[in-house]
C-alpha cells in the first residue's frame, strides 16, 4: 500500500514583528481536503507534528468569512475535523519518524508552519531524505513551504535551490492584512533562498510540479494539489522496490 507522511504544525501562536502572539494553527481546508482525497484513494496516512503535540486548527479557517462567505462549507470543514479529532489530538512525534518508510510527504499550511516547521530540523531531515529520491514525492501547500527553509544538503546548500515552486504569495499576505506585522514573508524568503518562484493569480488554484516536487499556492489549491500528488505517486509506483 502506498504510504504518505503528513507533517502538521504543532504551533498555536505566531510571533509577530511587534512581539505580540497571534493565534494560529493549521488551515482547515489545507488538511481536510487532501486528507479526504488521500483516504478515499486508499493511501496509508501517518500524521506527525514536532514533539507529537496536538495539531490545532486555526479557528479563523473555520469561519464563513475565510471561506468566501460560504457558511455551509465552513460547517462541513468543522464536521470533517471533528471526525478525525482523535488523529489530530495524538499525532506521531516527528522526531521518531523514519522517512524511508514512506512514499512521500505532504505538508499543509496555515501560519503555524511559519512558527515551528520553518526552524524544525526533523522536518528538514525528512525533506533531505525524500527530495533527492526521485521515486518519492515531496508536496506542500500554502505556508507549508516554510518547512523547506532549513533543509540543506550535505554541503550546506539549500536543498530546493533552483526548484520551481509556489507558495502563499506576498500579495495574498498583504491582502489578508497580516503582512505588515509578519516577522517575514514566505514568498520573499523562498525567492531569496534561490527558488524558481512562480506565483499564480491571488486566491486562485495554482499548483506547480517540478519533478518529484509538488507545491500549491493557497487554500483554493488544496484539492488540486492532493489530486496532483496522487498522480505523481501513481507514476512512481512501478519504480519502487517491492517487499516479499
Amino acid at each position: 500500500m502506498t504510504s504518505l507522511l503528513v507533517i502538521l504544525s504543532g504551533a498555536t501562536k505566531w510571533s509577530q514583528q511587534d512581539g505580540s502572539q497571534r493565534p494560529t494553527g493549521f488551515w482547515s481546508e489545507e488538511f481536510a481536503e487532501p486528507h479526504k482525497v488521500f483516504t478515499e484513494a486508499g493511501i496509508e496516512l501517518t500524521v506527525a507534528t514536532p514533539g507529537g503535540r496536538p495539531a490545532v486548527v486555526d479557528e479563523m479557517s473555520l469561519t464563513a468569512q475565510a471561506n468566501n462567505g460560504d457558511e455551509e462549507k465552513a460547517a462541513e470543514l468543522r464536521a470533517y475535523l471533528e471526525g478525525v479529532k482523535e488523529l489530530l489530538a495524538a499525532p506521531e512525534r516527528l522526531e521518531d519518524v523514519d522517512p524511508t518508510a514512506y512514499d512521500g510527504v505532504f505538508i499543509p499550511g496555515g501560519h503555524g508552519p511559519m512558527q515551528d516547521l520553518a526552524v524544525n530540523e526533523d522536518a528538514a531531515r525528512v525533506l533531505r531524505t525524500l527530495l533527492p529520491d526521485r521515486s518519492k514525492v515531496v508536496a506542500s501547500l500554502c505556508h507549508g513551504q516554510a518547512a523547506f527553509l532549513t533543509a540543506g544538503d550535505d554541503e550546506g546548500q539549500w536543498l530546493f535551490k533552483g526548484r520551481r515552486m509556489t507558495s502563499f504569495t506576498d500579495e495574498e499576505e498583504t491582502q489578508t492584512g497580516l503582512a505588515a506585522n509578519a516577522p517575514w514573508l514566505l514568498g520573499t524568503r523562498l525567492k531569496a533562498a534561490g527558488a524558481d518562484y512562480v506565483a499564480g493569480p491571488a486566491w486562485s488554484s495554482h499548483v506547480i510540479v517540478d519533478g518529484n516536487l509538488v507545491t500549491g499556492q493557497n487554500p483554493a489549491s488544496a484539492a488540486a494539489a492532493a489530486q496532483t500528488v496522487l498522480k505523481e505517486l501513481a507514476a512512481r509506483a512501478g519504480s519502487r522496490p517491492t517487499t516479499a
